[in-house]
């Protein structure tokens, strides 16, 4: 059953406490593989659901225009420090509801309409609101894009530094969220500074193996710093904006009043369980697990003749062009499903194909981890992606693909679930 327990809840409103409880048991009985997902512990679980959801508290610790912020004022104050240790920054904001928001901030404090901002392209691995054309960061302001080069995958920081030369941008974005090779922080930092922008690395996706020691640290090269609070970091649904002291005020003037009304507090709490937790020496053995897996499920995979966009990973993410598997990634993704294992459909760099029916797979490796998945259940794994990705519309074998997939994970706790 879902831990904690909800008999309140299931006396309310018994559908909804069904509903939760079929979540927790599909996630436990999954391989979950979506690569900006995890579990979350049971003292962020617990955070999450606590009285703190009661209190409305706009402003910040010590300058708030709500009364009764005697308990809130030292929890976000305890999430700001936990923050600022962690990642070795000077400053910390902790209230964005969510990345793009957090993104969004970036945009209000150093931008004004129209500016020109320089970003990763979409379908190179970018994020939406690092311009992209349908998001409102492309269309209130102007934005330049750079990509990955066709026959390595890797980013093209040539290409990078002559748009930047080229097109002057205020604001250049670092990082994504298709991209599985280490991301090149000192020089983005030095096209930044060529040109006079500010340099933002979105490290949403690997702010945990930052933390961890399993990837470079932008510290001392961005000025700005925006994550989530989720995916590798292993928090709840929330997110920060770190900098250096010279764009803190500009930063907290942007989230709030600029954005944002009063943080979620009980999020706030969450986010500062979960820093705790990515301060123990035990969270550098996860971070460091979690590349460990992703590597050698990469390898696995291309033993199989899957193709890898870059050759392979050095972070958490696996992105898999099903060019040559003659089957699109939608309908891969949904055959994967059916056989318990969970991962999404992506474009992958320079795809034939359309973005709602993309050429690729987004495997991530965090959450099974967690789970305490090792190397050595790497090989089964990509066996039956293999076996699941060639039988997509083979249901009965779907089904025992998925029976085979519950009854390994039954032998892994999942906090969330008893």
């Amino acid at each position: 059953m879902h831990r904690p327990a909800v008999p309140a809840l299931s006396a309310t409103d018994p559908e909804i406490a069904r509903l939760v409880e079929a979540e927790a048991r599909r996630q436990f009985e999954k391989i979950r593989l979506i690569a900006s997902e995890n579990y979350v512990s049971q003292a962020v679980l617990e955070a999450t659901g606590t009285v703190l959801t009661n209190k409305y508290s706009e402003g910040y610790p010590g300058r708030r225009y709500y009364e009764g912020q005697q308990v809130v004022d030292p929890v976000e104050a305890l999430a700001v420090d936990r923050a600022k240790s962690l990642f070795g920054v000077d400053h910390a904001n902790v209230q964005p509801y969510s990345g793009s928001p957090a993104n969004l901030a970036v945009y209000l404090a150093f931008l004004e309409p129209g500016d020109t901002v320089m970003g990763m392209a979409l379908p190179s691995g970018g994020h939406l609101t690092h311009g992209w054309s349908v998001s409102a960061t492309g269309k209130w302001f102007r934005s330049v894009q750079y990509g990955v080069r066709k026959e390595t995958g890797r980013v093209d920081l040539d290409e990078a530094r002559d748009l930047a030369l080229r097109e002057r941008p205020k604001v250049i974005f670092c990082g994504g969220t298709a991209i599985p090779r280490t991301i090149d922080f000192p020089a983005f930092a030095a096209i930044a500074e060529e040109v006079g922008a500010v340099l933002v690395a979105d490290i949403a996706h690997i702010a945990g193996l930052i933390a961890g020691g399993a990837h470079p640290s932008p510290v001392g090269h961005a000025q700005v710093i925006t994550t989530t609070t989720h995916k590798t970091l292993r928090g709840p649904r929330g997110a920060m904006i770190l900098s250096d002291a010279d764009h803190a005020k500009a930063v907290d003037k942007a989230v709030f009043p600029g954005l944002q009304g009063g943080p979620h507090n009980h999020t706030t709490a969450a986010i500062a369980v979960a820093l705790g937790e990515a301060a123990a020496p035990s969270f550098r053995t996860y971070a460091h697990d979690v590349v460990a897996n992703a590597r050698a499920l990469a390898a696995a995979l291309a033993q199989r003749g899957f193709d890898l966009v870059s050759g392979g990973t050095d972070n958490h993410l696996i992105l898999v062009d099903l060019t040559g598997k003659a089957i699109a990634g939608k309908p891969a993704a949904k055959a994967l499903d059916r056989a318990g294992i969970e991962a999404n459909y992506n474009t992958v760099p320079f795809d034939p194909r359309k973005p709602f029916d993309p050429s690729g797979l987004r495997l991530g490796t965090a959450a099974i981890t967690t789970r305490g998945l090792g190397p050595d259940q790497m090989p089964q794994l990509a066996a039956w992606i293999d076996a699941a990705v060639q039988a997509a519309g083979d249901e009965p074998l779907l089904d025992r693909i998925a029976a085979e997939v519950a009854e390994l994970m039954a032998g892994y706790p999942m906090p969330g679930w008893a």
